[in-house]
């Protein structure tokens, strides 16, 4: 608990730092609100290792499940250099654990490992990215854009059938994105773009648990409206 409060503290501090900046700024310069959707895809679970009672054991990489994706963002580029700007966005996806083969290993002397079919898991993860730095390059109505941030990654894992068992984690993380946005009108465009998000998860709620680096990769799009 000590540790999700200290992240919540973190971000609320990068957050009240963005507004900050968007408020001061001057109103001519560009607002934009949008809406994206999408899929992610060729996510997975890597590096698994035991947590609590679980501790000394390793798992082989898991597979995670194609999964829709829904959000939206708001985001600022800035009068005085018009190819950078600040963006907040926040989306959802159930890239679920699937039925699988697994190897799990203990790391004894010498190593001992055994294999068998690991359960579907239902997973959840909603991403919250406070602060992305965005890149812009403006050419008529064309705009190749690049941006990195910060994420804060909130997943829950359940066993799908009754729910029980559920574990939830609140974890940093990295959030990234390429797109190609293109301006219908003054005030409307449509976008696409691929994101990479990569955070560790540690689901250990009940002294026994798995620890995993979690990545996903994201094509997404969406319409935006711009002030």
């Amino acid at each position: 608990m000590r540790h999700i409060g200290s992240v919540v503290r973190c971000f609320a501090v990068l957050t009240g730092t963005l507004a900050s900046v968007l408020f001061v700024c001057p109103a001519q310069a560009e607002w934009y609100v949008a809406g994206q959707g999408g899929v992610s895809f060729s996510n997975s679970l890597n590096n698994g290792e035991g947590v609590g009672s679980l501790a000394g054991f390793s798992i082989s990489d898991l597979d995670l499940h194609k999964s829709p994706m829904y959000g939206a963002k708001v985001g600022y580029y800035f009068d005085s250099m018009k190819w950078l700007g600040v963006e907040m966005e926040a989306f959802s996806s159930t890239p679920h654990l699937k039925q699988q083969t697994a190897e799990v290993r203990f790391g004894g002397d010498p190593a001992t490992s055994a294999t068998g079919t690991l359960p579907g898991q239902d997973l959840r993860v909603t991403n919250w990215a406070p602060i992305n730095v965005m890149f812009r390059y403006q050419i008529g109505p064309v705009e190749p854009y690049a941006g990195v941030g910060l994420g804060v990654f909130f997943a829950r894992i359940h066993d799908g059938a009754s729910g029980e068992s559920a574990s939830s984690n609140l974890r940093p993380g990295l959030n990234t994105q390429v797109g190609l946005r293109w301006r219908l009108t003054e005030h409307l465009s449509l976008f696409g773009e691929w994101k990479y998000n990569r955070a560790t998860f540690n689901f250990d709620d009940s002294n026994a648990g798995l620890k995993g680096d979690y990545s996903a990769h994201i094509a997404a799009g969406g319409l935006g409206w711009h002030f």
